[in-house]
Order: structure tokens, then sequence, then C-alpha cells
């Protein structure tokens, strides 16, 4: 079967509520055991992450937004800006790891809030990946010629798992085990100050438009190294004492699930910091660059979603040292103003570019998308049409 091209003609994002700004983060999320966080400050002074948003209403603590409707939201501004109907759509891919339910899948839920037409829905497991990962089946499909058109999503919904009530049954617990100093894990407590709420979606067709540039979508190369690395970041588990992780449907007294926070986002951020660099760069980026016969100076953007600013100059100097440099000047991000949105983050960055005016035909975007669950890496090379 003979592929054809594939180009992201529009993308749009929604965010919900008004930004947050450092200063006011626990004034929306509360303080675990009514006292600030002290890792706080030293999280954000790393991640240089000023404003994010939450679907939390900050004078009632209660949820604005489900994930499925945040989805649902972005989609319905890409059509709006694209122009095609939501019943035009042929194939919706949705990506997520924040999904509001287990059953039905957060594809499904997501069509179900926009009420359109019957269409083929995919849903796309994972952290950052999965909004990757539903991009590229979109790509699939209508470079298969499965389908005229796809609309893809990435979306988070983490507000949920960080507020501090989460966190009061296992501060309860602590003090009833006599701890002298209860406190929740800093694997718990970094992410707090890591992650936030929103989606982003994109149109993916088989011609480019006529009246605005376009992106065709070169290649799309994802890689998962959970082979020979261990679990970094994870939810529905707690780790235990001999590194293996529980799984919350293994326990034997239900109520530990709430009382342990098995469903809180946790990362390791020594395993982090040891690893994700090398994976990214010497194992990722190099043999794919290899394959592809990608040099550096074909490059004429990089768009990498980190997730903290602590990142930045140690990505840059990798990529350096192993022959692959792109200087600053050529990199384009929005992490300081939008946050670390998780599998929603790349869309918002791409649309941001895009809408700037900033492109030209003929420039080249090399977008990088790292997940620290199980290190997967993903590279993505668009061309302006």
């Amino acid at each position: 079967m003979t592929s054809k091209n594939v180009y992201i003609t529009d993308l749009a994002g929604f965010l919900p509520n008004d930004p947050v700004d450092n200063d006011n983060i626990e004034a929306v999320l509360g303080m675990v055991g009514g006292k600030p966080s002290h890792s706080r400050r030293l999280v954000l002074r790393n991640n240089g992450i000023k404003t994010r948003h939450y679907a939390i209403d900050p004078s009632t603590g209660g949820c604005t937004h489900s994930n499925a409707q945040l989805a649902a939201e972005a989609v319905r501004r890409l059509s709006a800006k694209s122009g095609v109907a939501l019943d035009e759509m042929e194939c919706l891919c949705c990506g997520t790891s924040s999904p509001d339910l287990l059953q039905p899948s957060h594809g499904q839920m997501v069509h179900g809030a926009l009420g359109s037409r019957p269409c083929e829905v995919v849903t796309t497991a994972g952290v950052c990946s999965s909004g990757i990962t539903s991009m590229k089946y979109a790509y699939m499909s209508v470079a298969l010629g499965l389908t005229n058109n796809a609309v893809a999503t990435g979306s988070e919904l983490v507000s949920g798992f960080m507020r501090a009530s989460n966190f009061e049954p296992e501060m309860k617990a602590r003090v009833e085990k006599l701890e002298k100093h209860p406190a929740i894990g800093f694997e718990k407590d970094f992410l707090r100050w890591m992650l936030s709420d929103g989606a982003g979606a994109a149109l993916l067709s088989a011609r480019p438009r006529e009246d605005k540039p376009s992106l065709c979508i070169e290649w799309i190369d994802y890689l998962s190294f959970a082979g020979d690395m261990p679990v970094c970041m994870y939810s529905g588990a707690v780790r235990q004492e001999d590194g293996a992780l529980k799984a919350w449907r293994e326990i034997d007294d239900p109520m530990d699930v709430v009382r342990w926070n098995y469903m809180s986002v946790k990362q390791d951020a020594r395993i982090l910091d040891e690893h994700i660099m090398k994976v990214s760069v010497e194992r990722a980026l190099i043999p794919i660059a290899k394959k592809r016969s990608l040099q550096p100076e074909d490059v004429t953007w990089f768009l990498p979603h980190y997730s903290s600013e602590y990142f930045r100059p140690r990505l840059h100097d990798t990529m350096n040292a192993n022959g692959f440099g792109i200087p600053y000047e050529r990199w384009f991000t929005n992490l300081t103003s939008k946050g670390n949105i998780g599998s929603a983050a790349i869309y918002l960055i791409i649309e941001e570019l895009l809408d700037s005016g900033a492109l030209r035909r003929g420039d080249t975007l090399l977008c990088y998308i790292p997940e620290s669950a199980r290190f997967s890496i993903c590279y993505m090379l668009l061309k302006v049409v």
C-alpha cells in the first residue's frame, strides 16, 4: 500500500481557567497537612515555570472540567479555527496519562463529549508519549489512505491527583504509625509543582491548506527503552522497600488505596536525573538522525518538550557533545508560561510557533518528546509548506 503525504493543517489548545502564578499554587491545590511544602520553592526555582493552569475552581476547590471535556474543547476550537465541521471528522485519536475513567476509553469519552457523528476512535495510553502516539496513529490513517482526515489530541487532568485533600488520609495514617515527622514523600510532592492541566488538538489532512502554512509530517520515530530501563514515573502503585512496585489491585485491604494514596503520581527524581539525557540523545536522537540522514544544520527550529528548565542546558550540552548541537536561538518552547502539560505540551508548542508568523516555507521543525515513565523517546520532523 503506497503512503501519501500528511499535513498538520491546524492546531488548537485549551487551558482551563485563569493562569496560576507560583505564589498561588497552594491556594488552589491546598496545603498538605495544613502546612506549606518544604520542597515547593526549590522545585519551582529549578523548573522555571512561572504560570500554569488547573481545572480547579479556586474558590471552591472543585473540578471545573473533566479530562474528556478539556480535550473536547480543544477539538471544538480546532474545528472553528480550521473550518472543518466536527461531523466531517473521520478519525479521532486521543492520548492521555490521566483518563477520567478506567472504562470506557478516554477517546470514547471525548467523542461522547463532542456529540459528533460516528467515526473511528482510538485511545493511546502512556504519559507524555501518549499525545504523540495518538498523532502517529492519525498520521498513519491518513498516510495509508484509510481516512481523508484525522484529529489527534493530547490532554491532561493531573490536578485531581495533586489536591491536598487527596493526601490527608495518608498523613493521618502516618500520624497513627507514630512517625516523628509525617510528610508525603518527595517523589509525590515534587510533581505537585511540575504538572498542570490542559489539552491540545491537531487536524491532519491529505492536502495542505492553500491560505496559510501547513506542516508536512516528514516522519515520527518513537522508541521505548523499557526493556532495560527501570520504572521512573508511575501511578496506581506504591514502591516497596525492595524497590518492587505493588499495584493497587494486589492489596488486601481496599482502603489502603486511599490510605497510602496509590493513585497519586510519583516520580523518582534520581532515576530521572541519571538516565534521561543519555537515553534522549545517545540512545535515541543519534541513531534516529543516522537512520534519517538528518544533520543539525538541516533543522531550522528545535521544539523540545522538557519538564523543567533544569534540563535545558543539560540537553543542549549533551547534544553538542554528541555532534548534534543546535544553538539556543533555534529552540522554541513555552514551558515557563504554559507549564508542563504532559501529553498536550507538544501540541501547544507547535501551535504557538505556527501561529507566531515566524515560520517560512521550507523551514524544518524537529520535535522532541521524552517520557520518563519507563523511558520512551519520540522525535518528529515537520516541514513548513
